[in-house]
């Protein structure tokens, strides 16, 4: 089974390639869901509130995600802390997922998560697809997105891995500077190519 890596920053375009990827019938572990799932898991929910406090619980008792948000996306040192805490579940969680689809014969699997380069999930894919995007789309795409001004496009945008430095682990790269159209016509052409060079 041939493991795929699929990365890029905000505003590139990494979900919608991912869905297309989806609708072509190729079978996605989404980070993302996986990463909000392990709250479901009472002991990480705990460890998370132990550290963070009160102040992220809802009345229920239940995570109140916009609040750890806050607190996270505006400290590098504190999102690196609940990195820390949640990592090793979503990294077993990923691991079983491709497991399970390997017991069920498929043929190409794809890891869709925003930190995958950072996260050390190279390690466990055999190659790695990196949209891309020029910068001036990326900031109105963001801004569009999060509903936020350009300076806060661009913090957003600074407080990830370059996209110069994740190229460099590329062993595909797909420009998404472009509409959906395009992008589907970039996506189809790297899936036959896939499928002609992997799976026969």
């Amino acid at each position: 089974m041939l493991i795929l890596g699929l990365t890029g920053n905000i505003g590139c375009g990494k979900s919608s390639l991912s869905n297309i990827f989806k609708d072509n019938n190729m079978k996605i572990i989404d980070a993302d869901i996986i990463s909000r799932q392990i709250f479901e898991d009472r002991d990480v929910l705990q460890s998370v509130f132990s550290h963070f406090g009160d102040s992220i619980k809802n009345d229920d008792n239940t995570l109140n995600r916009k609040a750890l948000g806050s607190i996270v996306f505006n400290d590098d040192k504190k999102l690196i802390e609940l990195n820390e805490l949640t990592h090793p579940q979503i990294y077993m969680k990923i691991v079983n997922q491709i497991q399970k689809y390997k017991s069920m014969g498929e043929e190409i699997v794809v890891i869709d998560a925003a930190l995958l380069i950072e996260g050390g999930y190279l390690d466990i894919i055999d190659k790695l697809i990196v949209v891309i995007c020029n910068k001036e789309e990326q900031i109105r795409r963001v801004q569009y997105r999060d509903k936020c001004t350009i300076e806060e496009a661009r913090s957003r945008i600074d407080s990830q891995m370059k996209q110069e430095e994740k190229i460099k682990f590329a062993d595909y790269l797909i420009d998404n500077s472009g509409d959906i159209n395009k992008l589907k016509l970039e996506a189809e052409k790297f899936i036959e190519y896939i499928k002609v060079n992997w799976c026969e």
